[in-house]
C-alpha cells in the first residue's frame, strides 16, 4: 500500500551583492546603490545577509543552509555551507531542488537543479523585542516536488507574533536513493534518507542562527502538510533529531502509517532504478550515476516509492514502532487531516483524466484498488448510490484508508508519550486550492487534500477567494496553530480547545464554517470514517 500512496502523492538562484566586512556593518555595500529602503542586514554564522522589509515585516529569501549537494556531494550526507565575505542578498528564492513540471503556480517548467538546499525566514516586527517562538515548515509534494516557497506565511508570522521559517530539502532519486555502494559511505551504514538529513541539517542552522532573526532557538515548532507532515512523523521517531525541535504538527501526514522502506527493499529499487538509468553493472552503478546528468536522474525516477529507509542511527525503528515502545520524541504534537481528503486523488485517477468512474466500473476499481476480498467489503460499507458520484465514493474509501484512520491512529499511538492534539479541517465549501480552482467548476472537491492550508497562508503566494465566513473559519485556525507554537493547547477566542488525546481520546476538534454548525469537537470520526474496517485491514491489501 505504500507504493500505491506514493504514486498518489506524486505530483531565480539568488544574486549575491558582495560587500567589505566595514561596509556591511555600516550598512552600506562596496560598490553598489545603498541599501533600499527597508533592506534589513542579519549576520549569521556563515556571513551577512540582506533582506527585506514588507508590510508584514521583514523577510530573508534564497539563504543556503548546507552546501551544494552536487559533484561528489551528490549522495551524500548535507555539509555546512562555506561561509561569504561581504553581504549576500536574500530578497528572491532559490531554485527548487530537481522535480518534473506540475500544474501549480509557477511549477510549469521542470527543475534541474540540485544547488537548492536554501531555507527561508519571515519574522515580524514590532516593539516586542522578546524571541519569538519558531515554526520550521516542510513543505508537500510527495517526496518528489515542492519547494519552500510553496507557502507564504508572511501574514501568519505577524498575527501569531511567530518566526517561520520554510525549507528546501533534496527529493526524488536525488533525496532517497539507496544501495549497497551508498550504504557503505553513510555514517550509519544505511542510505536513502538524505532529503531528511537535509531538513535536520535546516534544523541545526535553525538552532544556530534564529536567534538573529528574533526567533527562539529553544522553541521551535517542526510543521509539514502531506509528504511535510509525513516528514514530521518520521522526524519524531528520529533520533538524530533529538533536541532540535519542541514540538510537532502534522497535517495529513501520517499515510501508511508513516512507514518508511526497509533497507534490502530500499536496496532492490535502488539497483532496478541504476537499471533504469543506463547504470546496470552493480560494480560501476554508483560512479555511472553520479556522471548522470540531473535531467536523466529525473527521467528515470518515475515508477519507484521513493521515501525514508530504517535500520541506521538516522531512523533505527519504523515509526509506528517508535510510538509504541516510547522511544520517540515526547513533545506535544498537533495532529490531523482533512473530512474529504480522497477526492483530489480520485479526481486524477478519473475525471481529471476524462474518465468519470460510473456505476458499472465502480466494483471493479474496487477490487483492483483493494484487492478482491477487501474491495467487497468497501462496496457494502461505500455504496456508490449514497455519494454524489461513484469517483465519489471511491475518493470516501480512499481519504478514510489513507488519511483520516491514519491519524486517527497516529493519536492512540502518540498519546502514550505526550500531548496530542487532534483536529479535522471539515469546511466542505472550502474553495478548491490554485492548482484545481478551475476543475473545481465542475468537481465537488470538499474538504480535500492540500485545503486547509490556504486557510492559514498564502498558498503559492496567492490570495484565497475565502467569504466571510470561511475568513472567519482562517482567523480561528491561525489562532489555534499560533497559540500550539507558542507553547499552549491549541486554542481559538470563543472556541473549543483542542482535545487532548491522553484525557479526552477518540475526540477531535472539527473545524467548520458557522453555517455548518461551527467549529465544533466531534466524538464520532472514527465511526464516520468508518476506521472498525480500515484497522482491521491488511497493511499490504491493494
Amino acid at each position: 500500500m505504500r507504493a500505491a500512496v506514493s504514486g498518489f502523492l506524486a505530483v531565480a538562484a539568488t544574486a549575491a551583492a558582495v560587500l567589505t566586512p566595514q561596509a556591511a556593518q555600516a550598512g552600506q555595500p562596496a560598490g553598489s546603490d545603498p541599501p533600499t529602503k527597508g533592506a534589513t542586514l542579519v549576520r549569521t554564522d556563515a556571513g551577512w545577509l540582506r533582506g527585506e522589509s514588507t508590510a508584514e515585516g521583514r523577510q530573508f529569501l534564497g539563504i543556503p543552509y548546507a552546501r551544494r549537494p552536487v559533484g561528489e556531494l551528490r549522495w551524500k550526507e548535507p555539509r555546512a555551507v562555506k561561509p561569504w565575505h561581504g553581504v549576500r542578498g536574500a530578497t528572491s528564492f532559490g531554485n527548487r531542488c530537481v522535480q518534473s513540471a506540475s500544474w501549480d503556480p509557477g511549477y510549469e517548467n521542470p527543475s534541474h537543479t540540485e544547488d537548492c538546499l536554501d531555507l527561508n525566514v519571515y519574522a515580524p516586527v514590532g516593539a516586542d523585542r522578546r524571541q519569538r517562538p519558531v515554526m520550521v515548515w516542510l513543505h508537500g509534494g510527495g517526496l518528489t516536488a515542492g519547494a519552500g516557497e510553496d507557502i507564504v506565511p508572511d501574514a501568519f508570522a505577524r498575527r501569531t507574533g511567530t518566526v517561520v521559517v520554510t525549507v528546501n530539502y533534496r527529493l526524488g532519486a536525488m533525496g532517497f536513493l539507496a544501495g549497497e555502494g551508498l550504504d557503505g559511505e553513510a555514517s550509519d551504514r544505511v542510505s536513502g534518507n538524505y532529503g531528511l538529513l537535509d531538513q535536520q541539517a535546516a534544523l541545526r542552522w535553525v538552532r544556530a542562527n534564529i536567534g538573529s532573526f528574533g526567533g527562539d532557538r529553544h522553541r521551535v515548532t517542526i510543521a509539514g502538510e502531506s509528504a511535510g507532515g509525513r516528514s514530521v512523523c518520521t522526524l519524531l521517531a528520529s533520533p538524530t533529531a533529538d533536541g532540535l525541535y519542541r514540538a510537532g504538527i502534522v497535517e495529513s501526514g501520517a499515510y501508511g502509517d508513516c512507514a518508511a522502506r526497509e533497507q534490502k527493499e530500499a536496496g532492490t529499487q535502488g539497483a532496478a532504478f541504476a537499471k533504469k538509468a543506463g547504470c546496470p553493472d552493480p560494480a560501476t552503478a554508483l560512479a555511472c550515476l553520479r556522471k548522470k546528468s540531473s535531467a536523466e536522474i529525473l527521467a528515470a525516477q518515475g515508477g519507484f516509492d521513493w521515501g525514508p529507509v530504517v535500520g541506521g542511527d538516522f531512523l533505527p525503528v519504523q515509526p509506528e514502532e517508535a510510538y509504541a515502545r516510547g522511544s520517540a520524541s515526547d513533545v506535544p504534537v498537533l495532529n490531523g487531516a482533512n473530512s474529504d481528503e480522497g477526492r483530489l486523488f480520485a479526481y486524477a485517477q478519473f475525471d481529471g483524466q476524462g474518465r468519470p468512474l460510473t456505476a458499472e466500473q465502480y466494483p471493479g476499481a474496487l477490487t483492483q484498488a483493494y484487492g478482491e476480498e477487501l474491495g467487497a467489503k468497501v462496496l457494502k460499507r461505500y455504496p456508490a448510490a449514497e455519494h454524489a458520484s461513484p469517483t465519489h465514493a471511491y475518493a470516501a474509501s480512499l481519504g478514510d484508508r489513507m488519511f483520516a484512520c491514519t491519524a486517527l491512529r497516529m493519536n492512540k499511538a502518540l498519546a502514550d508519550r505526550g500531548p496530542v492534539y487532534a483536529y479535522e479541517f471539515a469546511d466542505r465549501t472550502s474553495p478548491p486550492f490554485a492548482s484545481i480552482r478551475e476543475a473545481g467548476k465542475t468537481f465537488d472537491f470538499g474538504a480535500t487534500h492540500v485545503n486547509e492550508v490556504q486557510y492559514l497562508f498564502k498558498h503559492f503566494g496567492l490570495a484565497s477567494p475565502l467569504n466571510a465566513e470561511q475568513r472567519s473559519l482562517a482567523g480561528q485556525m491561525v489562532q489555534y496553530w499560533g497559540s500550539f507554537i507558542h507553547g499552549g493547547a491549541p486554542s481559538a477566542d470563543g472556541q473549543p480547545a483542542a482535545p487532548d488525546q491522553r484525557t479526552r481520546p477518540g475526540q477531535v476538534l472539527s473545524l467548520r464554517t458557522a453555517s455548518a454548525g461551527g467549529t465544533t469537537v466531534s466524538t464520532t470520526l472514527a465511526d464516520d470514517h468508518r476506521c472498525d474496517l480500515w484497522d482491521s485491514a491488511p497493511a499490504d491489501a491493494g
